[in-house]
């Protein structure tokens, strides 16, 4: 029996009460549909061209100039990858640090004072303040108090100005331990230096003085920032900033947040980026807290009141705050980019008549994306909300307007047309659902049975894990109706149709939903519309809609547009977001940001054209080839060690842990407890699990979890907000011999004086390391009514943090409280003091070094010696 024959005898019969004219139609439809094997072609094509076409353009970068160039007047790459290098050669610049206080420091006042000798003096007055800057905020549950941290100020103003208003831009040059920075943010640091030089070695007019700020405490964090921006005397000047960051390092920078209210910012980096790379997505995400992420920019914009542009760099975020984090993971072309988009911007914002007044440029918020680094569209929030719902209701009535096409060329009613399409329409929701489902639903399994991060080293498992997973869930609803519905009324190319129409009408109440909840990330959804609408309508025009599977070829090209955006959008996020899953933490499953990020990405670039492999005989070969594909991809990321998420230099798995002397001190200065440890603060979901695989002795490792309930703070030194955030899933491995610390402070109470009103007040005095953490919990019947630290954090907490930490020089952490009880008897217990002084950059005793050197080789250690004392007062 030929092909022809099978196809035609496997098709449902026919009722006896169509016309023969129908069942001719339907008889020549079947013929007309393309062979099997053409289905797989189909979609090879929108691999291939993702990339031949999206690949390429998301890692491309521009030559970077040599000193060759250096007359030209431009950035040169060259010169400020010279510079980075010899940063990167500093190494480690840990707040506190002769590294960070005193080298890095020396090494880029020297380069500012070398081109400051060339900057033009007819032109540019130029300034330059080192500033020593102490001070503490409220950030998120502690007190960031600091003293003695450093910034490095530079005035470019034009000659004779009398403008009182400052463009900011920032970055900051410290580091997190073990790591040299070169990416965060060295190559923001450097990059700034050569615009610097540019700018003052250049004959032009700039309306505005640029304040450019080398920020040294951003990792501690954000002090350096807060520092300048309440205290320095030209900070009261600076009306917008743009701040400069890394999340990575090496590729293309990333607008992902801006303003606030301030659309002609974005105007201004339209216009004047180079290589333009930002979209509103980046920056509802990022705010929403969601991420293991925070800039100076947020400092900015709290305490100064600013505006401005956060620029991230985000490739390459394996070697985020590692010791991998080096000069040879930043290519020439990198430092290019980011320095030619940076001075286009600085000069266009510098000139911007808006800086003068940006309040009364202050017209809410904006849309904006670039296509591909090739385009840059903005357009202001109301006009988006015009534009969502537009589209969606130009969709619902073009479908409206299909419909009853389909109808008038049918033998049927419009009703029976209509009947036929809410039948559809109910299962394009049932594919919707199984899109996404299906994905988050093998990220659930995988994850209980602790099998989470398999795709964290090879990525290209995310094909078939979760992105043939989602095209099976939106194959099969409409794959099933039309091999089984019995109708012949209506051609079969129009049924079709009616599949991608309720995939329509599906994005159109979407993005009616999401536009009235406020997201402005509905421009995805709008965007992909637009590109289904207007092939719709000259289809309908021209009557190719009618002509059986003609309609399909202008669909097909006007796609190409939605499915190039949307993979190169979601080709970002997951280039950024699968790192940090690396760092976020024990206590959610990662996998289902990833395999729900992918999900969306399949739906938006391919919901309009998975349905069409059924234009081709034989589709469901195509549905047991992705069926396949994810059970190999399954098998392999659970059976062979392709699934292992981590691998050495390249993929690590971060794994910070203190060596831990804790003793805990009674009330008559007895010792009720005295003991040491390693403190594990395990970063990623599978915690110690890759270790033990590894054949590390971790006998005795348990969870602090307990400790928590019964001791204040858990009776650990927890390093700071992020360590007393995750404190529920830390993890102690007790230690026989005793560990020492290098430095073991002691807290002194120096003083009590009576106040009066049941009030009595405590001093205390402690000589400590550089980086000290102290938590306070009064007793239940005392209540702290004033003290020395921050007045506004009192009532805050029931046990409150301080973070003290010190930059240039250390000094001793002297504070009182008052505390008041209501019988007025402080004879007896009244607060609990824990002191835990961390000791970063000490390597610890021989044990801890032999301990550190048996852990496997693709952990990323950041460890050090700490103390803590608990004592009661």
């Amino acid at each position: 029996m030929g092909d022809k024959d099978k196809l035609i005898s496997d098709e449902p019969i026919e009722s006896d009460r169509e016309s023969a004219s129908c069942k001719n139609v339907r008889k020549q439809e079947l013929y007309l549909r393309g062979p099997w094997y053409l289905a797989s072609g189909f979609l090879l094509f929108w691999a291939l061209l993702f990339f031949a076409v999206v690949i390429p353009l998301f890692y491309h970068l521009p030559k970077g100039l040599t000193m060759e160039d250096a007359s030209k007047g431009l950035f040169i790459a060259e010169r400020a990858q010279n510079h980075l290098y010899e940063f990167d050669e500093i190494g480690t610049k840990v707040v506190g640090s002769d590294g960070n206080e005193n080298k890095t420091v020396d090494y880029l006042l020297g380069l500012v004072a070398e081109i400051q000798e060339s900057c033009l003096d007819e032109f540019f007055d130029v300034e330059v303040d080192l500033q020593e800057v102490s001070g503490s905020y409220i950030h998120w549950t502690m007190i960031n108090q600091y003293q003695g941290v450093q910034n490095i100020v530079i005035k470019l103003s034009p000659k004779n100005s009398t403008s009182e208003t400052y463009l900011l831009v920032n970055s900051h040059f410290d580091s997190k331990p073990t790591s040299r920075s070169a990416g965060d943010a060295g190559q923001m640091i450097v990059s700034i230096l050569e615009v610097f030089r540019v700018m003052c070695t250049t004959p032009q007019t700039i309306q505005h003085t640029i304040i450019f700020l080398l920020n040294g405490a951003e990792e501690n964090p954000l002090q350096a920032s807060h520092g300048f921006i309440t205290q320095h005397k030209w900070a009261k000047n600076c009306k917008a900033v743009v701040n400069l960051d890394s999340a990575g390092g090496g590729g293309s920078d990333i607008v992902f947040q801006t303003g606030p209210n301030s659309p002609w910012l974005v105007e201004h980096y339209k216009n004047s980026a180079k290589h333009p790379l930002a979209t509103t997505m980046a920056e509802e995400i990022f705010q929403t807290g969601i991420l293991p992420s925070d800039t100076d920019y947020g400092i900015f914009v709290k305490y100064g009141n600013l505006i401005g542009l956060d620029i991230a760099q985000f490739i390459n975020g394996y070697c985020y705050h590692t010791k991998y984090d080096r000069f040879a993971n930043i290519p020439r072309g990198s430092i290019q980019s980011t320095g030619e988009n940076l001075l286009s911007l600085v000069r266009s914002l510098a000139n911007a008549t808006e800086l003068a007044n940006p309040a009364a440029y202050a017209t809410g918020h904006v849309i904006f994306f670039d296509v591909l680094g090739l385009y840059f569209i903005s357009y202001t929030e109301s006009n988006g909300v015009i534009l969502n719902y537009a589209v969606a209701a130009i969709t619902l009535i073009l479908v409206i307007v299909s419909i009853w096409r389909t109808a008038s060329i049918s033998c049927v009613s419009a009703g029976y047309v209509i009947s036929r399409f809410i039948l559809i329409l109910v299962l394009q929701i049932i594919a919707f659902v199984l899109g996404l489902g299906l994905p988050v639903a093998i990220a659930y399994v995988f994850d209980k049975y602790g099998l989470s991060l398999t795709y964290f080293s090879t990525p290209a498992l995310l094909i078939g894990l979760y992105i043939c997973p989602s095209l099976l869930g939106l194959s099969l609803p409409s794959y099933f109706y039309l091999k089984f519905q019995r109708s012949v009324k209506v051609a079969f190319a129009q049924q079709l149709q009616l599949v991608l129409h309720g995939h329509a009408v599906i994005l159109a109440i979407l993005a009616i939903g999401l536009t009235v909840y406020g997201l402005r990330s509905t421009y995805v959804v709008t965007w992909t519309l637009i590109f289904y609408v207007i092939p719709l309508a000259i289809n309908l025009l021209t009557t190719l809609h009618d002509r059986g599977f003609s309609w399909t070829g202008v669909l097909k090209i006007f796609q190409v547009v939605p499915f190039l955006y949307n993979s190169y959008l979601i080709y970002t996020f997951v280039v950024t977001l699968i790192p940090m899953m690396g760092r976020f933490g024990r206590s959610t499953n990662p996998d289902l940001y990833i395999s729900g990020l992918n999900a969306l990405g399949t739906i938006l670039a391919l919901g309009f054209l998975i349905p069409l492999v059924n234009m081709f005989r034989r589709p469901s070969l195509i549905l047991f080839s992705l069926l396949a594909i994810s059970g190999v991809t399954i098998y392999t990321a659970t059976s062979t060690q392709i699934g292992f998420p981590y691998r050495p230099k390249t993929n690590v798995q971060r794994l910070p842990y203190l060596h831990v002397r804790r003793t805990f001190y009674e009330y008559d200065g007895t010792v009720a407890k005295d003991e040491s440890g390693y403190l594990f603060n395990f970063q990623d979901r599978r915690g110690p699990a890759p270790l033990k695989t590894a054949k590390v002795n971790l006998t005795g490792l348990v969870s602090i979890a307990a400790d928590c309930d019964k001791v204040m703070m858990c009776g650990y030194p927890l390093y700071d907000h992020r360590w007393v955030k995750n404190r529920e899933q830390i993890m102690w491995l007790p230690r026989e011999t005793e560990i020492v610390p290098p430095f073991v402070p002691v807290l002194q109470l120096v003083a009590k004086t009576e106040l009066g009103n049941n009030t009595m007040r405590y001093e205390f005095n402690t000589t400590t390391t550089d980086h000290t953490s102290v938590f306070i919990q009064p007793e239940e019947d005392v209540t702290i009514v004033n003290w020395s630290l921050l007045l506004a954090y009192i009532g805050q907490q029931t046990t409150y943090h301080l973070y003290y930490s010190s930059g240039k020089h250390i000094l001793p952490l002297t504070f009182y409280i008052d505390f008041w009880k209501p019988d007025g008897d402080f004879n007896v217990p009244v607060t609990q003091l824990g002191v835990g002084a961390h000791s970063i950059g000490n390597e610890g005793d021989a044990i801890s070094q032999e301990f550190a050197s048996s852990l496997p080789s693709f952990a990323a250690l950041v460890e050090w010696p700490a103390s803590y004392q608990r004592f009661i007062f």
